[in-house]
Order: C-alpha cells, then structure tokens, then sequence
C-alpha cells in the first residue's frame, strides 16, 4: 500500500507543480473535496471531452447532444427517486468523531485482501519465471482461491443488506471484520443510517415565495425529460441516442482521492432509446464500444476490467462498470447500464404527459426501453494522468520525469525553442509559433539551457519540442525531438505542420476503435 500511496502523492503534487489542478480557493483554506483546474488541466479536459463527443456524437449519426438546465422543476427528483431514495450509508466513529461511508470501508477491506492476492500472483512469477501462467494460477491456487472467495462472500452479503435496507447487518459485517477507523484503529462505532446526496438551493426573490430546488446529483434526467423533445425536433427513429455533458453535484460526506470523488464534478453521459426486448443486444454492444474506446488511447489493456454488478438499481435489469486501475487499485471510471423503462414511464406518471414514441413500422406506440453509458470527466482525467505520470532511468545514470499523455489530449501539443535568445533565431521561432497556432495549441519557450527546457516540456506532457538554432538560417531546418523516445531528427520547417498532424490527429487514435 505505501508505495501506491508515494505514487498517487507525486501524482497530486505533480497536477498542481505543473498548472493541472489546484486546490479551489485555495488562499482561503480551500474547501474540501472541490477542486479547480488550472490552465493546463482546463485544457486536458476539453480535449478528452471533445475525444468523448467526437467518438459519441459526431461518428454516429443517430446521437445527438444537448446541453440542459442545471436547474430542473423539483418534480423531476421526486420521480427519478432521488428524493426518496438517492442516500449513502454512513456511519460514525464515536472515539475519532469521523464520518464514513460503511460500504466504502468494507469495500477498501476487501481491496487489501486482493492486494494479498497481488502479493502472491508476485512471488509466484518470480518463482516460476517465463512459464508462468497468470490465468492458471488464478484459478488453481489454493491460497488465492481462499481469499478471493472471502470477498465475494463479503461483497455479496454487503449487496443483500443495502439491497434490503438491512443497515444493522451492514454494521455487524463492519465489527465481524473487525474494520477500524483508518484514522485512529478504534473500533467503537455508530449504528449505520442513511444521508441524502442532494445539495438544496431556492428560488424566488422573496423567502415567502422562494421555491426549494435541488442542484442536479446527475446529467441524465435533463435527458428523460427532453425526450419527446428531440424526437420530434430531430426526427430520430429508435434505436437513438442523446448525449450531454455536464456539472453534477452530490453533498459526499467521504470525498478523498484527490479528484476521484467530488462535490461538485463533470459527466459525459449518453442515453440510448430502444426497443423493448432488445436491451440485451445493446447492453452487450456498449460494454464493448465503449471498452474499445478507452483502448483507442493506448493506456493498457491491463489496467481495465468489467465488474458487472451484484446489486442492481431499483430501475436496472443489467449493469457493469469499466474500472481502471487507480494509483489506489481497480475502482469505477464508466458504468453501462440497462436502465428499462423506468425512467420515461415515471415522468409520464409524474408529469401526466404521455411520453411514447410511435413505430410507423410497428403501427403502435411504446415507452422505450434506455440503455445507458456515463463516465465521470474527472475520473477520467485521473485515469490518463496518473497512468502517464512515470520515472525513468536514463542511459546516463540520471531520471527524468515525463508525463506521456496519449498526444491527442496532451494541453500543449509542440513546444518551439530558440537555441540561444539572438542571432535572429527567437524570430524565426516566433514566426514558427505564429505559423502552427491555427492547428495547434504551441508554447515559445526561450527560459534555460536546452536541456533543462526538454526536461521541462516531458514533464508538462509536451509531445514535441523544436529547436531552432544556426543551422536553420542556412538551411530552413529545425530539430524536432520528440517526448517519448526522446529522439531527434531534422525536418524541414514547412513539414511541421503535417508530423504533428499525424501524431495528433483524433482521427488516427478513433480509428484504433475500427
């Protein structure tokens, strides 16, 4: 554990030293759990927002996006369930004064046990070398057998008692595993109750005629809502979907991980309108599109994993999330989930407007069925992050630290470098920036000996830096070195255009999903 700790620590300090993520009011004290992104980290986001809406929206011809009110009637809560139903389980130490989340403790005991499990796939594979079987081991080894065992049989029960409301249960699982407080090992705990995630605001002028509304806890029911909406205006035919991305806020009383778990966050979430019966098929067609857009980034097939869920929403007929492996393990990044009809039925009950869609085909109407894709923006930029964030040893003996963002959502796309700041080459340089800025987002940088200004570039995630010395008064050449391999080569300054084309351009990396 301590070494993921040490790496998810560079990790934040790493986002703030380099102009990702800062802490939000930050000469105020902050507030916990809500962060800012800075002029790098903005720039981060938009480009994988804009990987998101691309790949979601504009390559499928029958999704389209909107962009709806934060603010919604506080009707829409009441029959999306959240009013009623849209709690945490919580508990208090009584000795620390600290409030958790009960499933969230059972759930990181069960993480140390898989880190047991790691330990063990470890000295295995040293002690078998080349023919060890990964796979095999897994599934016969009788000591990894046991422990994986003693977290489904823990996850499971958890599930049954959240499921029935059973919270004595959940807290009696809490004392049988014996779970201390993280902070200070004591044991003495609260009995287990339920706390709303909805932050509530008002509007109106007055407070007689204010009325009580709710920050949105999701993007999704701006979706349901406008369903008829779109249909019609659009005129889409099922099967189709609508697309958004937007801030959601939840009143976490545990958020920590950094920008994994927010109060205020973004999501990209897309709602898919079928055929009832159908919702198998999709279910399956989403799971696997959307894995292999995750793939498209290169970011290693090894650190996903499905984990379809035991314990299924009121409203849900199948569910799985994409976890990516965290400095801190496998959590959730994007859940698919088979969602029925629940949602557009009860707006219908709620709001007394009928909301069906009419099958020429068929000749007949119908509530459609909605399958779902949502993942969390933040999360993901986690994910990219601190999955690029590395150190390495160098031939001569030295490290570097270099941030190998996939180049397409890398903030800074090329650096330009004039080697020493006279001799006209700080000009030619400029005029290099002014030539690529149409394309690209490119930084002049003139501040320190070449080298240090390469370390710095790595470290910012800068795919390319070009240099412009002497040579290039003669001969209309730069060096052009790129991030990764750190290799050098000299190109003609009108080629520069094109080599950062290809390596950057959304197309190539969407088509890895082909």
């Amino acid at each position: 554990m301590a070494n993921q700790d040490d790496q998810f620590k560079k990790v934040i300090s790493h986002a703030k030293e380099y102009g990702y993520v800062f802490q939000s009011s930050e000469i105020y004290d902050g507030l916990s759990a809500v962060y800012d992104y800075a002029q790098n980290g903005a720039e981060l986001k938009k480009n994988i927002r804009d990987y998101w809406w691309k790949a979601m929206v504009q390559m499928n011809e029958n999704i389209v996006g909107i962009d709806a009110a934060i603010f919604m009637h506080p009707t829409t809560w009441k029959a999306s369930g959240h009013v009623d139903a849209f709690n945490d389980p919580l508990i208090d130490n009584k000795d620390s004064k600290k409030r958790y989340r009960a499933d969230v403790l059972i759930e990181d005991y069960c993480a140390k046990i898989e880190t047991k499990i790691e330990k063990e796939v470890k000295k295995a594979e040293k002690r078998f070398g080349e023919a060890f079987n990964k796979e095999e081991f897994l599934s016969t080894n009788g000591r990894v057998l046991g422990y994986q065992e003693k977290i489904n049989t823990i996850l499971s029960r958890m599930a049954k008692s959240l499921e029935n409301e059973d919270l004595a249960d959940v807290k009696a699982l809490i004392e049988e595993l014996e779970i201390a407080d993280p902070l200070t090992g004591s044991k003495n705990w609260t009995d287990v109750k339920q706390f709303n995630l909805m932050f509530g605001t008002k509007l109106g002028a007055s407070a007689e005629s204010a009325m009580d509304l709710y920050l949105r806890p999701e993007t999704a029911q701006g979706i349901f809502v406008n369903f008829l909406n779109v249909q019609k205006t659009g005129r889409m035919k099922i099967p189709f979907g609508i697309a958004q991305t937007g801030k959601a806020f939840r009143n976490e009383i545990v958020a920590r991980q950094f920008i994994f778990r927010m109060r205020e966050f973004e999501q990209m979430e897309m709602q898919f309108f079928i055929k009832p019966g159908t919702q198998k098929e999709w279910y399956e067609h989403w799971k696997e599109t959307r894995l292999k857009w995750h793939l498209s980034l290169g970011m290693g097939a090894d650190n996903y994993r499905f984990h379809d869920h035991e314990k299924l929403a009121h409203y849900a007929d199948a569910a799985a999330d994409i976890e990516f492996k965290f400095p801190f393990g496998f959590k959730e990044l994007e859940g698919i989930h088979s969602r029925t009809d629940f949602d557009l039925k009860a707006h219908e009950e709620y709001s007394g407007k009928k909301l069906q869609y009419f099958d020429h085909e068929e000749n007949a109407s119908y509530t459609p069925y909605v399958l779902e894709t949502s993942i969390g923006l933040d999360r993901m930029f986690l994910a990219v992050f601190s999955n690029s964030l590395q150190e390495e040893e160098l031939e001569n003996g030295t490290t570097r630290t270099v941030l190998k963002l996939p180049s397409v959502l890398a903030p800074v796309k090329a650096a330009i470098l004039p080697l020493v700041k006279k001799d006209g080459l700080p000009e030619i340089a400029r005029k290099i920036v002014e030539d690529l800025k149409w394309d690209f987002n490119v930084i002049y940088d003139e501040k320190d000996a070449v080298g240090r200004r390469y370390r710095r570039q790595d470290a910012n995630g800068t795919p390319f830096c070009i240099t412009v010395d002497h040579d290039t008064l003669e001969d209309n050449t730069v060096t052009i070195r790129h991030r990764d391999s750190m290799e050098q080569e000299r190109v003609k300054i009108e080629d520069l255009r094109n080599i950062i084309k290809q390596d950057v351009d959304v197309r190539n990396w969407l088509m890895k999903m082909k």
